[in-house]
């Protein structure tokens, strides 16, 4: 890589003319990929898609009348201080809120590239040259506020922030919390049932670790096989299955650790203090994201939990 010190006027040019294309093909993903959910923001990126290409046309332009016909081929990804954007296809599903802080740092560094380029210029005209490119990309950020408020009013920007929420609670929160339920909820049975049978810790750990990694797969595999996501919008079914594996193991997981304490009603107390924490951390994560009102959410798994706890300890008794 180089430093931005060691380049010339001509690879300077060369540099911008690079940069404004790949700019307006990241808008035009970007408006792509937005498109079916995002109309708004997809129009805003179209546009800015189209004032790239024109200051894209410009650069080309008084490239010729200064250096002639050939550019060479110089890359942001070549000079050292540039951010590294990954392609788009790499970052779906695309999260708005972070789409639009990509948007704005993208133009703050070609301002603020230009602006540098035009400071260091020993040639008056290639000064000036980059000094108004300078300008036009501060433009250029008044311009996309204002594609952004002609695009994005109030109310629009309300309504996809809305669906950005639906959307994120649709693909990450429910089938995580799925998980996290029967995990925490389906293994405490089995857990308990064992430590109060056999009056091992180390036989409950065995049995909360099957119990725990088995639902894992089961729950993941069901997850993941049973939509698609066409219909529902519920994003990649791997995704959402790997999800929901993870969380289930994670809250079977919770309680069997402390049957790695040799003492029997130590490892015991300690494994319901978790149980208890994990029904808090659900009972909060409905409240949360599937507005349920905090008492009912706490009731509801509370009594869930405790029932299949108490089945455990009667079956183990027994």
């Amino acid at each position: 890589m180089r430093n931005f010190s060691d380049l010339t006027e001509r690879e300077i040019l060369a540099l911008a003319i690079s940069n404004e294309e790949e700019d307006g093909r990241i808008y035009l993903d970007l408006a792509e990929g937005l498109r079916g959910d995002y109309p708004g923001s997809a129009r805003m990126f179209s546009e800015m898609a189209s004032e790239e290409n024109e200051h894209r046309r410009r650069l080309l332009e008084l490239y010729r009348d200064k250096f002639g016909e050939h550019i060479p081929l110089i890359r942001r990804q070549d000079i050292r201080g540039f951010i590294q954007h990954k392609p788009i296809w790499q970052i779906y599903p695309l999260n708005l809120d972070a789409v639009r802080k990509m948007a704005e740092t993208m133009e703050e560094e070609t301002s603020h590239f230009y602006r540098r380029a035009a400071q260091r210029s020993t040639d008056v005209s290639i000064r000036k040259l980059l000094g108004d490119l300078a300008e036009e990309e501060v433009k250029h950020e008044h311009m996309a506020e204002g594609l952004m408020a002609t695009n994005l009013p109030d109310s629009v920007r309300e309504g996809e922030d809305a669906h950005a929420h639906r959307t994120f609670v649709l693909r990450f929160v429910q089938p995580g919390l799925a998980g996290l339920m029967d995990g925490s909820v389906s293994t405490l049975a089995p857990i308990f049932a064992a430590a109060f049978a056999t009056g091992s810790t180390w036989d409950a750990f065995v049995v909360g670790l099957a119990a725990s990694v088995g639902a894992g797969i089961s729950m993941g595999f069901a997850e993941a096989v049973s939509d698609n996501g066409s219909l529902t919008g519920r994003g990649a079914p791997w995704i959402r299955g790997g999800i929901c594996g993870v969380m289930t193991t994670a809250g079977g997981i919770g309680h069997t650790l402390p049957f790695l304490i040799p003492a029997f009603w130590t490892a015991t107390f300690v494994a319901i203090a978790v149980v208890v924490f994990e029904l808090a951390a659900i009972s909060w994560i409905r409240w949360k994201y599937m507005d349920t009102p905090p008492l009912a959410a706490t009731i509801q798994v509370a009594f869930g939990g405790a029932l299949v706890f108490a089945v455990g300890v009667l079956i183990g008794s027994g």
